[in-house]
């Protein structure tokens, strides 16, 4: 599952960076739930590790709400860098309260590409990597933990550095909000707390910057801002003054023990069931361009039948039902009269027919090489002039699609990428046509052999086509199977293929030779359909949409989402991909 979110995140980033897409404001509001649900699962297999576990406050709030002098204020310490300047914190940082840092190796586990340094070496020109450093304060108002101060999530360069926000978030057993008079009636900052409710993480609010006796007026606006963005209670409310001798907050003695006691409600046995209702939560909003995507798909592919099933009817109708076009039953005929050599006169008829049909022969090899069974086959030319015109239709339908439809970018995609690859498209069934004619003359050569043991149970009609067969056999029928059959010599073979066929037709036999003819057509149907339609042409164009620029589709399949949403429904505690 999580690399499952990766891949969709990055998806939702290159489509939002290559096309500007209208949706940018909500594609982005994805982008940083799926960056949240990214680690919070991460959290997940860290907790799943059983490794020792420290417990993580985050500090969080708004630009310029106090966040760094309130971390100072809890440890009792300058640990954490303060500016006048909005912006001046942008990596997170953690400060290891009464642990040690070599306690907390894990967390480098769980931030994953980002970067630990020392506080030292952060640069703003970097914002893929956090610090955790140790510190030597002892403060009555925190239990062992690392505190972490967050750089702010509202402000207008807050994109640059947002993941870190992020992961800072997720990764906290308790969080401190931070909001001053100014700030907290912000909606990015109600924005922010709808999105962690999911997360049930115990939080505290901390009204910042406040002048003595504002905070009866700003409180209940504040509790009515809570419930108006979550449905949980809303946390307790700690006022919080500004000392000028400080420069910052001071932290109540009243309150002295609040953090503690948040820690104890902090439950990591219930991360997973946690994080499997964010991941349903948000599962549909996230997958509905996929969707429909697929519904695109699936829309192609209907188009793609019906061309496909017209171009199959066409051959039928132009090809196998033709009275004047169909050859392949006289490949099967010519294979017949091969079979009807009568006993001891093969030798005299192989030589009786190299001199009658040496004027044929040379007049081919002034063509050149001898034709190739394939390359004089009416069937052969059809076929390839029905996936050209298949071609052309797809192209005009696609037109269609992007005047009519409103994701046009897509339809507008797959016509290019059609345009692009038809060439190799064509060259790569044509080559797929030869073959399926070569192979399918073992079914014509079967078809022959039927005819020729079905005759073998009546010999006088046997005998009556062998004695036909040698005075009917002016002109060599092996030329026919090696020449391509029916073609520039149909006036040498025409008198001996006549008069089997129909001797044949007036037979005892005629019905089987009517029934043998149907069933090597339905074969070559079925053949055609599967082999080079749906085969070669269908499932080359299938593959179209999936070959789709990857920065501006998601290309998400069906059975990958379909494996991701089976994992969603079946793991009782979440998911554990890895």
């Amino acid at each position: 599952m999580l690399e499952f979110i990766q891949l969709l995140k990055q998806r939702y980033q290159a489509i939002v960076a290559q096309t500007g897409k209208a949706a940018t404001l909500d594609y982005q509001q994805r982008i940083d739930q799926l960056t949240l649900a990214e680690a919070f699962v991460r959290k997940g297999l860290w907790l799943a590790a059983k490794e020792p576990q420290v417990l993580q406050v985050a500090v969080i709030g708004p630009t310029q709400a106090g966040k760094s002098s309130l971390v100072n204020a809890l440890l009792g310490s300058p640990a954490a860098g303060v500016s006048p300047l909005a912006g001046y914190t942008v990596h997170p940082q953690g400060f290891c309260h009464a642990v040690k840092q070599s306690d907390c190796q894990g967390l480098q586990r769980y931030f994953g590409r980002f970067q630990c340094l020392s506080p030292e070496q952060l640069s703003k020109h970097r914002y893929d990597c956090y610090s955790v450093s140790d510190t030597n304060s002892r403060s009555a108002y925190l239990p062992p933990c690392i505190v972490w101060d967050t750089p702010d999530f509202d402000s207008i360069d807050s994109q640059t550095y947002r993941e870190g926000v992020i992961r800072s978030i997720a990764l906290a057993d308790v969080l401190v909000l931070v909001v001053s008079k100014e700030k907290y009636a912000d909606q990015s900052v109600w924005e922010m707390m709808a999105e962690l409710a999911a997360l049930n993480q115990p939080t505290l609010i901390c009204l910042n910057k406040l002048a003595e006796g504002s905070e009866a007026l700003l409180i209940p606006s504040l509790k009515d801002k809570w419930q108006q963005a979550r449905r949980d209670p809303c946390p307790d409310i700690i006022p919080l003054y500004y000392q000028k001798a400080l420069g910052g907050p001071q932290w109540p003695d009243s309150q002295a023990g609040r953090i503690k006691q948040l820690a104890k409600k902090a439950n990591p046995a219930q991360h997973a069931r946690f994080e499997q209702a964010f991941l349903q939560q948000h599962w549909q909003s996230w997958l509905e361009p996929v969707r429909a995507e697929h519904q695109l798909v699936g829309d192609w592919q209907a188009l793609l039948d019906e061309v496909l099933k017209q171009a199959l009817s066409h051959y039928q109708r132009d090809y196998l039902n033709h009275p004047h076009h169909y050859e392949t039953f006289q490949q099967a005929m010519a294979e017949l009269l091969t079979l009807l050599e009568m006993p001891g006169l093969a030798g005299i008829m192989t030589g009786a027919r190299k001199i009658l049909t040496w004027p044929m022969r040379q007049m081919l090899k002034l063509g050149g090489k001898r034709l190739h069974i394939t390359d004089s086959s009416q069937e052969v030319k059809l076929l390839n002039q029905l996936a050209e015109h298949a071609l052309i239709q797809l192209a005009d339908r696609l037109l269609d699609k992007q005047e009519q439809h409103q994701q046009q970018d897509w339809w507008q995609g797959l016509s290019s990428s059609l345009r692009r690859q038809r060439p190799e498209i064509l060259q790569h069934f044509a080559v797929a046509v030869k073959n399926y004619h070569l192979e399918f003359q073992q079914d014509v050569e079967a078809s022959a052999q039927r005819l020729y043991h079905k005759l073998q149970e009546q010999p006088m009609v046997l005998n009556s086509l062998r004695a036909t067969r040698v005075t009917a056999d002016a002109a060599m029928i092996a030329l026919t199977l090696h020449t391509g059959g029916i073609g520039v010599h149909d006036l040498v073979i025409a008198p001996a293929m006549l008069s089997v066929t129909s001797l044949l037709a007036e037979s005892a036999i005629g019905g089987y030779m009517h029934k043998v003819e149907a069933h090597l057509k339905q074969q070559q149907l079925n053949a055609v359909d599967l082999n080079l339609f749906s085969g070669a042409l269908g499932n080359t164009l299938k593959a179209l949409p999936a070959q789709l620029a990857g920065n501006s589709h998601f290309n998400i399949s069906p059975e990958q989402l379909g494996a991701m949403e089976q994992q969603l429904t079946e793991k009782r505690h979440g998911l554990r991909l890895l």
